[in-house]
């Protein structure tokens, strides 16, 4: 997968071209964690300002941690608890330009500075997180969240649903 850069190409540009490119990348392998791990090194290697891209699935109740890139994190997460928590029991992606500011934050990175987490959602049914982290405050913004839900709606159907539709 070839890396595009920030300052040759425009940061909705990028996005635009990331997700043919992972498409093909997880095309014909059934394996899910190896689809989430790939998918979780694509996005970081994609966008170099992102510290840490991984996946946290529902299980029992909780978030586990699932494939991911980047430094050590959290294993578990409670549902509503942390950014991660809170968005998987709001259903709804939640941006955050200081993770400081946001109450009851769980510091599993003391470097990251802003997050953005969007829920996987298949059917009604609560499947997991997709968790971006940056070390730059303000990092995420409406394009991010735009071509992010996009990407977490294709994992949804290519790995999760029992009968892809892409």
């Amino acid at each position: 997968m070839e890396t595009l850069h920030a300052d040759a190409v425009g940061k909705k540009e990028r996005y635009e071209e990331f997700l043919p490119q992972v498409k093909a990348l997880i095309a014909g392998e059934s394996d899910a964690t190896a689809n989430l791990g790939n998918a979780a090194a694509a996005l970081k290697q994609t966008f170099a300002h992102f510290s840490w891209v991984g996946w946290y699935l529902l299980k029992d109740g909780e978030l586990v941690l699932g494939p991911f890139q980047g430094t050590i994190a959290c294993t578990r997460i409670a549902l509503g608890r942390g950014v991660c928590g809170t968005a998987a029991a709001r259903r709804e992606t939640i941006v955050v330009p200081d993770v400081n500011a946001f109450p009851g934050h769980i510091a599993c990175d003391a470097g990251s500075r802003s997050e953005i987490v969007i829920p996987l959602v298949h059917n009604g049914e609560l499947l997991g997180v997709l968790d971006v982290d940056s070390r730059e405050y303000e990092s995420f913004d409406d394009v991010d969240k735009e071509h992010l839900e996009r990407f977490a709606a294709h994992i949804i159907t290519t790995i999760f649903s029992p009968n892809p539709t892409t």
